[in-house]
C-alpha cells in the first residue's frame, strides 16, 4: 500500500503563491501557503506544551496556534525584507497563548501568589539595594523556604510566557511593546520600530544584566537558545523542576524591577 508523501514547496513556487494571494487574493493559493508552513505550529506548539501542565492537550495548542499561522498568511507583506517563518512564529505562539489566557486555566490563588511575590520582591530590593534571597523572600511573605519554593513552582505555570505580555512604552505614547518583541532580532527590518522601542531594550537589557548568574544562564537559553527547560535543567545539572523555579524567579524580578522604574519615572 503506497503512503502519500506531502512534498515541500520550492522557494520558487511559494513565492508564486504569495503574488496568487496578494494579487487576486487567491484562496487555494492561501490554503497552500498554510500547509506549506504548518509544521511551524507543531514545532511552536510543542515548545509551549513542554511548559504547560500535562492535562493542556498538545492537539489543542496545534488548533490555536493554526488560526496564529493562517492570520500571518493574510497579513505577511512579502515585500518586506523579514522572512515569513520568523513573523509566523511570533504570531503563532501570541494565538496560543491569547487562547489559554481567555480560558483562565490558572488558578486565582496561583495568580494572587504571584502579584505577592512580585511586590515582596520590589519592596526588599529596594530596601536592601541588591537581589533577595530565596529566604528573605520567605520570610517577607511569612512562609517557609519550602512553602516559597512550592509556591514558585505554581507560579511557574502562570507566569512562563510572561515575557510575552504587554508593556507601555515609557514616552508618553501609550505606545505598547511585548518584552519579546524588544529582545535583538536579526531579521527586524524596520528602524523606527526599534528607535522606538530603544529606551525599554535599555531598561530590560539593564535588568537582565543585574540578575543572579544562574537566572541570567536560564533567560539567555530559553529566549536566546530556544531550550526546553527540561533542556536548560540538563544544561545546569539540575532537575527540570528546579529550572522551571529559576524561570520563574528570573522572570518575576524583572518584572518587579521594570515596574519600578515605571513608578520612579512616573
Amino acid at each position: 500500500m503506497e503512503r502519500s508523501v506531502q512534498v515541500q514547496p520550492r522557494p520558487s513556487d511559494l513565492n508564486e503563491l504569495w503574488r496568487r494571494l496578494r494579487t487576486n487574493g487567491d484562496p487555494q493559493a492561501r490554503e497552500q501557503l498554510v500547509l506549506a508552513h504548518a509544521p511551524l505550529v507543531k514545532w511552536v506548539a510543542g515548545r509551549v506544551a513542554s511548559t504547560l501542565p500535562s492535562h493542556v492537550e498538545e492537539g489543542d495548542l496545534i488548533s490555536y496556534g493554526l488560526i496564529g499561522l493562517t492570520s500571518a498568511v493574510d497579513r505577511f507583506d512579502p515585500d518586506r525584507e523579514v522572512r515569513f517563518e520568523t513573523y509566523a512564529v511570533t504570531r503563532i505562539r501570541g494565538a496560543i497563548i491569547d487562547e489559554l489566557r481567555s480560558q483562565d486555566w490558572v488558578p486565582r490563588s496561583v495568580r494572587q501568589r504571584a502579584r505577592e511575590i512580585e511586590r515582596a520582591h520590589t519592596a526588599l530590593e529596594h530596601k536592601l539595594h541588591r537581589a533577595p534571597t530565596d529566604d528573605e523572600m520567605a520570610d517577607a511573605l511569612g512562609i517557609t523556604q519550602r512553602e516559597f519554593q512550592d509556591s514558585l513552582a505554581r507560579v511557574s505555570q502562570a507566569t512562563v510566557h510572561a515575557l510575552d505580555e504587554m508593556w507601555s512604552v515609557g514616552d508618553g505614547s501609550g505606545d505598547q511593546v511585548s518584552l519579546l518583541d524588544t529582545l535583538p532580532d536579526d531579521h527586524a527590518p524596520d528602524p523606527e520600530t526599534i528607535v522606538a522601542e530603544q529606551g525599554l531594550r535599555d531598561q530590560i537589557g539593564e535588568a537582565i544584566e543585574a540578575l543572579p548568574e544562574r537566572e541570567k544562564v536560564v533567560i539567555a537559553l530559553y529566549y536566546y537558545e530556544n531550550l526546553t527547560l527540561r533542556e536548560i535543567g540538563e544544561v545546569l545539572g539540575v532537575t527540570e523542576s528546579r529550572a522551571s523555579q529559576l524561570h520563574t524567579k528570573a522572570v518575576l524580578r524583572l518584572r518587579s524591577r521594570l515596574n519600578a522604574e515605571d513608578l520612579e519615572l512616573g
